[in-house]
């Protein structure tokens, strides 16, 4: 008989059909390399761009990294993959009308960004199906991944937001001229986002009335309802990362600092992941402590007021006077080693491996059901 003790297995959810299918797998792959061998046992499930979950095994899964200048994606050729709930959850091989290679897992991982995943949708299945999961739940994913639904919500929570303007998709169709108009009592620059988008993908930013509606064509490509967000001016990007407590007492990182070089850019998607951007982070931010106090503050009681679990980052603006805007809370952000989330909790000491396992035990230990 072994006396090896016996490792979590824990089931990584990847890929998904939203526009960030590739940074979901990037995370993936530094998530699959990083966590301790030892204590956890890696089941990979990719789902494609169409939507189907395919088997991935874990060396393959760790091999997805940035490769001459191209992003991973999950291949479509690979065995394909069911999930089956039960008192202990599985997922199988699904061939023809067999389930082969069964293994079960203890608690799953989707490190899926954007829409159809992390968006409440993918929490909702794990949910119904009694699978322990990290992250927040249905309702926090849902209204995190929406920015009209979130900022509402931190508005009504007392929370320091900036001024906003929603397009809905049937607005934009019978009353363009006042979507307009509405826009326009914000002051320019504003930037004009996806609603339901992430990694920066569709935003543009504007900077006269004329140049609007080429700006909301384009975030529609991405998402039919638009959000456009009064820009500030003479602010630091300042983001924390928050961690969910046992105890049910939240905990926030050291803070973190964008700085873009060309003072006329801002943080896009290039900026985000490909290593020519000409960015850098600030990890900790050279703030004095009793901005550092403020801010974090600030996170952890963003993170309370949206009922976030597990993990969150929380972006924030600082305004010169010292005055803090939440921008957002993002319920599953970048996770590969050189992200700002894992580099926060670094600094803070907590190192990635201890981190990932520091969500999983979060999960294991979170009740089944209403919470």
């Amino acid at each position: 008989m072994s006396n090896q003790p016996t490792r979590t297995r824990v089931l990584l959810v990847f890929g998904g059909a939203s526009s960030e299918h590739q940074i979901s797998c990037l995370t993936a792959g530094g998530v699959a390399r990083a966590i301790d061998g030892d204590r956890f046992e890696v089941v990979g499930v990719g789902i494609t761009h169409e939507g189907a979950w395919v088997r991935i095994p874990a060396t393959e899964l760790a091999g997805y990294e940035v490769i001459d200048g191209r992003l991973p994606e999950v291949p479509a050729d690979r065995p394909k993959a069911i999930l089956v709930p039960g008192e202990r959850p599985v997922v199988a091989t699904l061939a023809g009308d067999q389930l082969l290679d069964v293994e079960p897992f203890d608690v799953a991982f989707a490190l899926l960004h954007g829409p159809f995943g992390e968006d409440g949708t993918i929490q909702g299945l794990f949910e119904m199906g009694g699978v322990r999961y990290v992250g927040s739940g249905v309702t926090a994913s849902a209204i995190g991944m929406d920015k009209d639904l979130m900022k509402r919500a931190m508005a009504a929570g007392g929370l320091p937001v900036g001024p906003w303007v929603t397009i809905n998709p049937t607005d934009w169709l019978t009353d363009r001229a006042g979507c307009l108009a509405r826009a326009a009592e914000l002051k320019l620059p504003v930037f004009v986002k996806p609603a339901r988008g992430g990694s920066s993908l569709g935003i543009v930013k504007v900077e006269s009335a004329a140049a609007m509606e080429a700006a909301i064509a384009e975030a529609q490509r991405f998402d039919p309802k638009v959000v456009i967000e009064q820009g500030f001016t003479d602010i630091r990007e300042v983001e924390v990362a928050v961690l969910g407590g046992l105890d049910g007492v939240p905990r926030a990182s050291l803070p973190g600092e964008i700085r873009m070089h060309d003072p006329n850019a801002f943080y896009d998607f290039d900026a985000k992941y490909l290593p020519q951007s000409q960015v850098s982070l600030d990890v900790p931010a050279n703030l004095d402590e009793a901005t550092v106090a403020a801010v974090r503050e600030l996170a952890t009681r963003t993170f309370t007021v949206m009922n976030a679990e597990g993990l969150a980052r929380v972006d924030l603006f600082l305004a010169a006077n010292g005055q803090a805007y939440v921008n957002e809370l993002n319920t599953m952000p970048g996770f590969t080693r050189t992200s700002m989330f894992p580099m926060m909790w670094a600094a803070s000491g907590l190192e990635y491996p201890d981190l990932i396992a520091t969500l999983v035990e979060l999960a294991l230990n979170r009740p089944l059901g209403l919470r």
